[in-house]
């Protein structure tokens, strides 16, 4: 990085600004008429001569760079580089050296458009024939009569190469989002007595380097911004360990279109979210069943709840939530007093100015709350995410210690096998009691077992979530916003979770007295045998088991956390080997009903579910029109979710097919 001082006095300062302010207003409008309607505007609102950044042309010069002053004080004045010995071009405005006209930038007041010139014609003038398409042979003195009804006055006067500008982009959006296609580098013969200069010497390089400059300059102040939410509302109960980054990162939404999002942080923020509000509630409602625990759960880490606290402390007003449009970027030094003179404050000490209205969901806002939480965790830790949870206003307190109030079982190698279950688990109980509580269903009930294994599979359930979130995050640090997420659906569900107990063949250890459950497994397993020796991940993994075989799995992962005084590295080395292998970018399928949304949205399919049931058996039919064509695709099952999954899959199935011819 070249850093070099540079000392500016009051004029220069002044001079620079207007050479920023004039050259910026013409990039992003392309139009003479608008830009000087912005300037003048923007002067005449008395705008703040406190400019944040001045970005000036620079020049190699004795071999260190220096200001380009010649460039800069081009709007107010230009001069001849061969002291007036050169050529004199009839303009519009004057007769002007060929010097200043050649790399300079002008605009034609007949029509208001802008032109770079970057050479003066040895070939062209007012005699000269246009090249039409219709073939018609005109000369420019005519087509200037007939089109625009100006007759030229110097017609053998060598007419200048123009470049209409560049289009200003927003270069901060992915590529695929971005307009590819660039302004025609084709050159533009023009009457010189038709333009006007308004800056000289400007190269066009100099004009391309100016269109970066919007989003180079957004960039950098977004960036402040969220340092300025950090400093301000977050420095005073934390170390600094974050970087602002980070924090953009947390505040940037996928409708911006940028290389990165909150989608992965949101995603990690939620899975501690859920994990730290589930142990606090755990520890502090001991004799509160599953049920009164999850309701408490959602009503504390709602969304609802989180849109609240962030709307609490002005968290809406950073959030980014709509692509960079350059057109509409407030050029440094146009003052804030021009665009609204509210004021909100959000710290004794500091204001932020009010520069209009927008609408955002509220479920905007939870996300980004969510990313906030995120942000801290990875950079700071558990201990870090738990003090900005404390500024929202959302204390959670939880010992990490041995509970003492755990259910005890008198002879628990009575009801289970303790030690094979121990080897299963790589895991020696301190209390066995935990591990017959989480192989309890509710059916079974006797006085020797007090409690079943909901509060377990409650507090597991928490724990698996957030341990498996923290290993996709780590194990792949740079996903595409949004691929976390689908990690982490693909991973975390009670689907997964009965495709490895199965395969751990934990069905015959859990303790129950339903006919009925005992049927639906011996069903199960009778007829869906041979699909649960893969892996346990993806949409079929487990996907006709009963509930109760996944609960049994978080029950144990909750029973192994207690009993190891709240260790989660214990319990992920324990259970992490009943989930391998684990989803990865790579093995990850998408669900066969979001698979056909998205196909049928993108394609401008019409699609239709029908329902039936007969016996409790769900028989779902889907029908996909295609070019008048209808396929179609019925399955049956149990229940709903089930039977949908399936015949999506059929239909996904016969589309490939038909695709492929």
């Amino acid at each position: 990085m070249l850093i070099v001082v540079f000392h500016f006095n009051f004029l220069q300062i002044h001079m620079a600004r207007e050479f920023q302010f004039f050259i910026l207003s013409i990039l992003i409008h392309q139009n003479f008429n608008k830009g000087q309607d912005t300037i003048h505007c923007s002067y005449s609102k008395d705008a703040s001569s406190a400019v944040t950044y001045l970005i000036l042309p620079s020049i190699l010069c004795k071999q260190k760079f220096c200001i380009n002053w010649d460039c800069v004080a081009s709007p107010k004045t230009w001069n001849c580089s061969l002291g007036g010995s050169c050529h004199q071009i009839q303009m519009k405005n004057a007769a002007i050296c060929s010097c200043v006209v050649e790399n300079s930038l002008v605009y034609t007041p007949h029509n208001g458009y802008v032109y770079c010139i970057t050479s003066i014609s040895d070939k062209y003038n007012g005699n000269s024939h246009m090249a039409k398409r219709s073939g018609e042979s005109l000369t420019y003195m005519e087509y200037y009569k007939s089109r625009h009804g100006i007759s030229l006055m110097w017609p053998n006067e060598s007419f200048l190469i123009g470049r209409h500008l560049f289009k200003m982009q927003n270069f901060l959006i992915r590529r695929q989002f971005r307009e590819e296609k660039e302004s025609s580098t084709a050159g533009v013969e023009l009457p010189p007595e038709l333009c006007v200069v308004m800056l000289s010497p400007v190269t066009i390089s100099t004009l391309y380097s100016y269109t970066f400059v919007p989003s180079v300059l957004w960039r950098i102040e977004s960036t402040l911004l969220a340092a300025g939410l950090k400093k301000s509302h977050l420095d005073h109960c934390m170390q600094n360990v974050i970087p602002a980054t980070k924090v953009l990162e947390a505040l940037t939404t996928k409708k911006c279109r940028e290389q990165f999002s909150l989608e992965s942080l949101e995603t990690l923020g939620d899975s501690f979210l859920k994990y730290a509000a589930s142990l606090h509630l755990f520890e502090g409602n001991k004799h509160h069943h599953e049920g009164l625990l999850t309701h408490k759960k959602e009503k504390m880490i709602s969304n609802a709840a989180l849109y609240r606290l962030g709307c609490s402390h002005q968290i809406p007003g950073f959030i980014l939530n709509e692509a960079f449009d350059p057109t509409n970027w407030i050029i440094p030094g146009a003052g804030f007093d021009f665009f609204s003179n509210g004021q909100i404050f959000y710290s004794p000490s500091r204001t932020m100015y009010n520069r209009g209205e927008r609408s955002m969901k509220g479920k905007t806002v939870a996300d980004s709350v969510e990313a906030l939480l995120g942000a801290y965790l990875s950079s700071g830790g558990e201990k870090t995410a738990l003090y900005f949870l404390k500024w929202l206003g959302v204390t959670l307190t939880f010992n990490e210690k041995v509970l003492d109030d755990v259910a005890f079982v008198s002879k628990p190698e009575m009801y289970i096998d303790i030690k094979f279950l121990e080897s299963l688990l790589q895991y020696s109980f301190t209390n066995p009691s935990l591990l017959v509580e989480a192989l309890t269903h509710g059916s079974y009930q006797i006085a020797d077992i007090p409690r079943c294994y909901q509060r377990l599979e409650f507090l597991g359930d928490a724990v698996l979530d957030h341990l498996i979130t923290v290993h996709l995050y780590n194990t792949y640090p740079n996903l595409s916003p949004g691929l976390l997420t689908d990690l982490r659906s693909a991973s975390v569900n009670n689907d997964c979770y009965a495709h490895a107990a199965v395969k751990a063949e934990l069905n015959k250890h859990i303790l129950h007295a339903s006919s009925e459950l005992h049927k639906q497994m011996e069903f199960y397993l009778r007829n869906f045998k041979q699909s649960f020796s893969g892996t346990s991940f993806g949409w079929q993994a487990g996907s006709a088991l009963p509930k109760v075989l996944g609960d049994v799995i978080e029950s144990i992962a909750g029973a192994i956390f207690v009993d190891s005084g709240f260790n989660k590295g214990t319990v992920w080395k324990s259970i992490r080997p009943l989930l391998e292998p684990l989803v990865t970018p790579e093995t990850m399928e998408y669900h066969p009903v979001r698979e056909l949304e998205e196909l049928c949205a993108r394609k401008a399919y019409h699609k239709n579910y029908s329902i039936t049931y007969e016996d409790c058996i769900a028989s779902i039919t889907v029908e996909v029109e295609v070019a008048g064509d209808i396929v179609t695709a019925k399955r049956t099952a149990r229940n709903r979710k089930t039977a949908k999954q399936l015949a999506a899959r059929a239909v996904l199935e016969s589309l490939k097919h038909i695709a492929q011819f």
